[in-house]
């Protein structure tokens, strides 16, 4: 089966220096891939060259067998790629069924005049955007907390609000950037069954950048390691934790 993600040979400089280094992997569809390092790896730099925000100095990326590195940010969400980022990047003024409704906007099939003059096209296609945010927040057993603003809630609950907009663009591969940053132990418990039951249920495909090595090894089916942007391994988590050189180099035994 074809990968849904394939990555090869991608490169990226800013000035003298070398952020990607001909890093390649192979995102087999289906999976919950985790991509690991320390920081400054190269990481979130590789999701921005995934997602659209960079362009690479060389190299290749497809995504369901589609060239992603000329087109702009919009053009890849189109194609089903959606991500969360390191920073939680929600409106703070608004309700959390709002910020979700944030999302499906990208998605919204009208013009500007039709936005304008609130043609019935643009009311049906609000109420379809609605109904879509309430079930990405049901999916995410969010639902209590729809009505309220986004900036009153713990971390963990925001990071899972992030979670809700990303789905309801309806994405085939899903990247997270460090989504247990900041949370507690139980908050990393539940973000885990969050992940793994959207796996089952929606067949959703993930990239997953973590620095937390527990929740990495006990989620993601496959992994890659990188090194200073150059790729150090990439095999299943038993393979990667009983690889002596990403040991050494990053986890400190603690696998």
């Amino acid at each position: 089966m074809e990968p849904i993600l394939s990555v090869r040979d991608l490169t990226i400089r800013f000035g003298g220096v070398v952020a990607l280094d001909a890093f390649s992997m192979d995102v087999p569809e289906g999976s919950i891939f985790g991509l690991i390092g320390p920081n400054g790896a190269g990481k979130t730099t590789c999701f921005n060259c995934i997602s659209g925000l960079y362009r690479p100095t060389h190299g290749s990326v497809r995504f369901a067998g589609t060239e992603l590195t000329r087109l702009p940010r919009h053009g890849v969400a189109r194609l089903g790629l959606s991500r969360t980022f390191q920073n939680v990047a929600l409106y703070p003024s608004l309700t959390v069924r709002e910020n979700v409704m944030v999302g499906a906007h990208a998605r919204l099939p009208v013009s500007m005049l039709g936005a304008a003059l609130r043609t019935p096209a643009v009311r049906a296609a609000e109420e379809e955007i609605a109904h879509s945010a309430d079930a990405a927040l049901a999916t995410l057993r969010l639902s209590a907390y729809a009505d309220r603003g986004v900036a009153e809630l713990p971390v963990g609950i925001q990071h899972r609000v992030e979670i809700a907009r990303a789905l309801v663009t309806r994405p085939k591969l899903l990247l997270l950037d460090e989504p247990a940053a900041g949370l507690t132990a139980g908050e990393v418990d539940e973000l885990r069954e969050v992940l793994l039951r959207l796996h089952e249920e929606l067949k959703l495909s993930m990239v997953v950048v973590e620095h937390n090595m527990r929740f990495v090894m006990k989620t993601c089916s496959d992994l890659a390691v990188l090194s200073f942007g150059r790729k150090l391994a990439q095999g299943s988590p038993e393979e990667v934790a009983n690889n002596d050189a990403v040991l050494d180099a990053y986890l400190g035994g603690v696998l």
